[in-house]
C-alpha cells in the first residue's frame, strides 16, 4: 500500500492525472451541467456534481497510471 501511495503522489502522476482531468472533467460537465450552468439555476447539488465529475477522471488516471508503473518494474 505504501508502494502503492508513494506512486500515486509522484509529481509525473499528479500532473497527468490533473491534465486528463481538466480535460475529460470539462468535457463531462459541459455534457452533464451545461444547461443548468448556462441557465444561471446552479445550485449546491450541482457543484457536488462538478467536483465528483472532476474527481473521477483523476482517480481513473492515476489508477490506472500506477498499475502501470507496477506491472513495468515486476
Amino acid at each position: 500500500m505504501r508502494d502503492w501511495i508513494r506512486l500515486a503522489t509522484k509529481r509525473s502522476i499528479v500532473v497527468r492525472g490533473v491534465i486528463c482531468s481538466s480535460i475529460v472533467g470539462t468535457i463531462l460537465i459541459a455534457i452533464n451541467q451545461g444547461d443548468v450552468i448556462w441557465n444561471g439555476n446552479l445550485e449546491i447539488r450541482h457543484a457536488a456534481k462538478i467536483g465528483l465529475t472532476y474527481m473521477v477522471p483523476y482517480i481513473v488516471s492515476t489508477v490506472s497510471s500506477v498499475g502501470a508503473l507496477r506491472n513495468v518494474s515486476q
